[in-house]
């Protein structure tokens, strides 16, 4: 299968994911910052911090005008200076945070009213990654693949370079010869967590870091949730009407 003959740019879109607390690591963005901001409004690594990171590799990827963040109200005092640029359209301020999947259910059911055709790819706003070519490049290919193959989510591995206990684990399956590109592998099982010498096992057997990286159709995104969560995708459809206008907040 030929990736080149998919050109998604027309109904490329990014959300990067800016919501969270940070609680695990606020000890040491505590020393940095002097107080208590998530780890995505830090300078972790480097003088941009990790929200200003993700925001410029996906503008290498998609247009400003097809990017939205999600963010939350309650960090208002941390993030203000870091999307005064960005049009109200770009983002999404969440009154608090509620975990990971509501922000990515109302992310693709506000994209689902801007764009039917939409292929939309979600980035966590707090990782680190040191060779931004290659990132872009696997998101190319990872574009591609969601274009190519609908029915499928897109979910970006890492190589490890380390048995690392704190990270979820992706086993991948057998390649299926004829019907995926050799650079896409069914998910077997994932592993989250696991402890120092099972995470020595997986490496050993060529399991890869999850980078929670994902990309899809955004009608096909919402397939797997109706099953999985039908309760809180049922509560924002019940706010739809509301959608870019004055009574949605």
């Amino acid at each position: 299968m030929n990736f080149s003959e998919f050109d998604t740019r027309d109904h490329r879109w990014g959300v990067s994911l800016a919501g969270g607390d940070g609680k695990r690591l606020l000890p040491l963005t505590r020393r940095i910052s002097g107080d208590d901001r998530p780890k995505q409004f830090c300078s972790v690594m480097g003088a941009e911090t990790l929200l200003r990171q993700i925001q410029r590799r996906i503008s290498a990827l998609v247009s400003p005008q097809r990017t939205l963040t999600v963010l939350t109200k309650t960090h208002e005092a941390y993030y203000g200076d870091q999307v005064s640029g960005v049009p109200p359209s770009g983002v999404l301020i969440q009154p608090c945070n509620r975990g990971t999947a509501p922000a990515i259910i109302y992310s693709l059911l506000r994209l689902r009213e801007r764009d039917q055709k939409g292929i939309v790819a979600f980035f966590p706003s707090d990782h680190h990654f040191s060779d931004n070519e290659a990132f872009a490049s696997h998101m190319e290919s990872a574009y591609a693949a969601a274009a190519a193959l609908p029915a499928h989510v897109i979910l970006l591995g890492i190589l490890p370079d380390s048995p690392e206990v704190e990270y979820g684990w992706i086993e991948p399956g057998v390649f299926i010869d004829g019907f995926m590109p050799s650079s896409v592998f069914p998910v077997s099982c994932f592993r989250e967590k696991p402890r120092r010498k099972p995470a020595a096992t997986l490496m050993a057997q060529g399991c890869l870091w999850n980078s929670f990286v994902m990309v899809d159709r955004v009608n096909a995104f919402l397939n797997p949730v109706r099953h999985t969560l039908p309760f809180p995708l049922a509560a924002y459809e019940s706010i739809r009407s509301s959608f870019s206008t004055a009574s949605e907040e």
